[in-house]
């Protein structure tokens, strides 16, 4: 994990089972009651999944502290698991039929298809605590414990991700301005986002200067994955996706193919794309993975 020279898709290929192996140590197993909820506990979070979110935490802590001892290490791999379940929570939410109604996500049936609307539900709020339970047992000091957990509750909140996801539903059918649809999925996916960076970046002690580099990489690239899924939504397969394809047209939610084109939207990514790896310019060869995820979420194809 600490090691540069390591091809990118080798070492997020790396991260990705380390995350992987590390929830699946922490969600409770179906030999514990109740048993049916545990099941699918584990079936929204374990499987197939980019990891992006988790992948930034680790990439933000290599940018800071390039070589990880065990604890650092640990550290990071608690605050990358915290974030995917509390991502995993949002997604089975979004699914829902009173959100987005939909029944495919990662290439297989959402939560509530396979099992039902009310367990649904219930796991994904089960996932919530269960990820400040993670932040809990970081092996770092206790001040730094307490950041953690207001760096996610806030990223994850009314004024991050739910107040984006607000935002979206009160408008579905209704045309925005650029400056808010931007100001929309700054809360809703780029708050996420940079929460996973500087979760990474306190874990490895980062100071001022290196934590507002990372904040303004997080905010142009936050912004430009969710440029890329209204792009991809509009330009490919469901099978390709892992969901259902074509879904903001059909529920007329606003974005920015509608809004702007896609052209214009291919263009704005780049822009932002370019804003991001100037921003990582004073932390040197140690931001190598996060320039390298810049590159992935940019050139992304699910």
């Amino acid at each position: 994990m600490n090691d540069f020279v390591l091809p990118f898709d080798q070492w997020l290929a790396q991260v990705v089972a380390s995350v992987e192996s590390t929830l699946d140590v922490y969600l409770p197993t179906e030999d514990e009651e109740p048993a049916f909820l545990h099941e699918v506990m584990r079936y929204a979070v374990l499987g197939p999944g980019k990891r992006v979110r988790a992948a930034l935490v680790y990439a933000s802590g290599l940018a800071c502290q390039s070589s990880l001892d065990t604890e650092h290490f640990k550290a990071l791999s608690l605050a990358a698991s915290a974030v995917e379940l509390i991502h995993a929570y949002s997604l089975v939410h979004d699914d829902l039929p009173c959100m987005d109604n939909d029944e495919l996500r990662r290439g297989r049936p959402t939560c509530h298809i396979k099992y039902g609307e009310a367990m649904a539900l219930l796991a994904a709020d089960a996932l919530q605590p269960l990820a400040f339970k993670q932040l809990s047992q970081m092996p770092v000091a206790p001040a730094l414990v307490i950041q953690a957990i207001d760096i996610l509750s806030s990223a994850a909140g009314s004024h991050g991700m739910v107040g984006g996801q607000v935002i979206d539903v009160c408008h579905v059918g209704q045309q925005l301005s650029l400056t808010q649809l931007q100001q929309m999925h700054r809360m809703k996916t780029g708050a996420m986002i940079e929460g996973s960076v500087l979760l990474g970046a306190i874990s490895s002690g980062a100071n001022s200067e290196v934590r507002q580099a990372l904040e303004d990489y997080a905010a142009a690239i936050g912004l430009a994955f969710q440029v890329v899924d209204d792009i991809l939504d509009a330009t490919v397969d469901s099978q390709s996706l892992g969901k259902t394809a074509g879904k903001d047209e059909q529920s007329q939610k606003p974005t920015y193919v509608s809004l702007m084109g896609l052209e214009s939207s291919k263009t704005f990514v780049n822009q932002l794309h370019q804003t991001a790896l100037a921003a990582l310019l004073p932390l040197g060869p140690q931001a190598q993975r996060l320039r390298e995820l810049a590159d992935f979420i940019i050139r992304r194809h699910y």
